[in-house]
């Protein structure tokens, strides 16, 4: 986990499973787990999703939020529709939130898979609670390795803002102005 960049934000066309659509800044305070994946990739369906329905499982919706990311750069019409996604999941039992990627303009790579340049999928991305970008893993990244992830990410102090009793806290310590 080396990156502190902010996390690009999620370009989604239309979100499943979901009340309302979802943004990172408004999941702030949550450490987010986002896989992104093809209803026809192998590994994504043997391994990515399963391993996000485990996450999902292990830790509080309190801390942690999971989220699909169906991110299409290929074979666009076979799994394009919003009609054959939802009954993938509904198949697959997967209840979290699912965002389809928005295409770019023309076809060819989606929006969100270019804003964070990924290789292909199932890609496996971490953010912090701040919004910033701490993971991001193509292919299958161990399930120990991953909750070891996210528990480092869980057991990080939120970063501190200025009081109003006027002292300054980073990062390092508290200061007096």
């Amino acid at each position: 986990m080396a990156s502190l960049r902010p996390a690009p934000a999620f370009e989604v066309a239309l979100w499943l499973n979901a009340k309302a659509p979802l943004t990172l800044e408004a999941l702030k305070g949550k450490v987010v787990l986002a896989v992104a994946f093809q209803m026809l990739c192998p590994g994504c369906v043997s391994q990515g999703l399963p391993q996000a329905g485990r996450v999902r499982a292990a830790f509080s919706k309190d801390d942690v939020e999971v989220i699909g990311l169906h991110t299409v750069f290929e074979h666009n019409e076979a799994q394009g529709s919003k009609a054959a996604l939802a009954a993938f999941l509904h198949e697959y039992r997967i209840g979290f939130p699912v965002g389809i990627d928005a295409q770019s303009p023309g076809g060819g790579v989606p929006l969100t898979m270019r804003a964070y340049n990924m290789q292909g999928t199932p890609t496996t991305i971490l953010i912090d609670r701040e919004g910033r970008l701490r993971l991001q893993k193509f292919g299958h990244l161990d399930d120990l390795i991953l909750g070891d992830s996210i528990a480092t990410l869980l057991g990080e102090a939120p970063t501190a803002h200025p009081s109003t009793d006027g002292s300054a806290c980073d990062d390092e310590g508290c200061r007096v102005r």
